[in-house]
């Protein structure tokens, strides 16, 4: 059962590397043509820089996912986890501080083998394509609060559910999904007041007159949002982007600043239409159902393995404790889940067109939506020309040409509809 395990992880993922090796194949074909629709703000330089910055992230991605992978095959079949088990379990007798220990020293220690990555990707990659704007000491700022407040949070979840797992030995299953769940929706409300502003600062929105125009389309579509708000993202890269954060009386909207400089108000109330369409097609609490859903089904089914003594043998080990099967019980459902990944990305793409069919309906300007992403296209360097094989694979939004002649469509026939 070892080798068939390591064949099927094997497979899939040198299935992902082709994926990812066609992809980069199509766009040297074709990233030379500029798309309808993207002509005056994209020429030839564009589309060359655009492929330059491509080749080199997908490269360096390429190798930070072989470190990754070479990591894990050591961990999980070269008899690491056994021994990293032992060590850890021989800390404390308490199986709840077993349990918190073993993952957040295991997320410490895979953090510090990728630094290097990290570093390339932001001084170098990001920098010599014009994107960082981020310092040394912001990026070890970064670094060390994600890893406290990551800490914090693994240490509070964690230890309660190997708590609860404790307690209730024959219905621990349910009470875990439970208490996720709750956190899930308290995180949603804490998140925009406590951890958000950590990282960045947040302010009303200074462009005059950008809130008003905000605020007159939000009315016309019967959604009451706290506030808007716009966050110095400029300080760590010149990406740009806008966003829905929270949830309830508590939810707002918030812009990069990057993307107020970058666009018109119509551009931008147009983008902030597409989010609200979210919002009011339901797509954030279907998701959430969703998701809630499959995690009621994950736990039964992880309840039922993880007292199955023949688990830790799939991998060929003999007794580990539970935070070890966690992480073999983990790695299996990884590969169940991989044939699923294009059915969940269609379904976010439908969502995505839904939503800019509500902008259009609601602003009655989808050709303010179809120029700002097209600058937003341009901007962060997208690929114009990915493979649509990779594209149903992976992509969660729609190919950025595709919805772009979409909308050009709709407003060639006159407005919205």
């Amino acid at each position: 059962m070892t080798m068939l395990l390591f064949t099927l992880f094997a497979l899939t993922t040198a299935f992902t590397y082709w994926l990812r090796h066609i992809n980069l194949a199509h766009m040297k074909r074709h990233g030379t043509t500029i798309p309808p629709g993207f002509e005056g703000v994209v020429d030839g330089e564009t589309l060359a820089r655009t492929m330059a910055y491509t080749l080199e992230s997908s490269r360096l991605g390429l190798w930070e996912s072989l470190f990754d992978n070479l990591l894990l095959v050591l961990f999980l079949f070269g008899g690491l986890l056994s021994f990293y088990d032992r060590l850890v379990t021989g800390l404390t007798a308490s199986p709840v501080l077993q349990g918190v220990l073993f993952f957040i020293l295991l997320s410490w220690a895979q953090t510090a083998l990728e630094i290097p990555f990290d570093l390339y990707g932001t001084f170098v990659v990001e920098a010599r394509h014009g994107f960082n704007t981020t310092t040394r000491r912001l990026w070890l700022a970064d670094l060390l609060k994600t890893q406290a407040i990551g800490a914090l949070i693994t240490a509070l979840v964690l230890g309660t559910a190997f708590a609860l797992i404790g307690w209730s030995s024959s219905h621990w299953w349910l009470w875990v999904w439970g208490f996720l769940a709750l956190f899930t929706l308290f995180m949603m409300f804490l998140s925009p007041y406590v951890i958000e502003p950590l990282f960045n600062t947040f302010e009303p929105v200074t462009e005059e007159g950008l809130e008003d125009e905000i605020r007159a389309m939000m009315e016309k579509a019967g959604l009451k949002v706290g506030r808007v708000m716009q966050m110095d993202a400029s300080k760590r890269s010149t990406h740009s982007n806008a966003y829905f954060t929270g949830i309830g009386k508590v939810k707002r909207i918030v812009l990069f600043d990057t993307l107020i400089r970058q666009m018109t108000h119509a551009e931008i109330v147009a983008v902030l239409a597409h989010e609200i369409g979210h919002w009011k097609k339901g797509h954030i609490w279907k998701r959430l159902l969703l998701a809630e859903s499959l995690a009621l089904a994950g736990s039964w089914i992880a309840f039922r393995l993880l007292a199955w003594d023949g688990l830790p043998a799939l991998l060929g080990y003999g007794t580990l404790s539970l935070a070890a099967r966690l992480v073999i019980l983990g790695f299996l459902a990884s590969l169940v889940m991989f044939p699923l990944t294009p059915l969940s990305s269609w379904l976010s793409r439908r969502d995505e067109y839904e939503a800019d069919q509500f902008a259009s309906d609601l602003t009655n300007d989808p050709r303010s939506l179809a120029t700002a992403l097209v600058k937003l296209a341009a901007e962060n360097l997208s690929n114009l020309h990915p493979h649509p094989l990779y594209a149903r694979f992976y992509y969660s939004h729609p190919p950025v040409v595709q919805r772009v002649g979409r909308l050009l469509a709709m407003a060639g026939k006159g407005g919205g509809g």
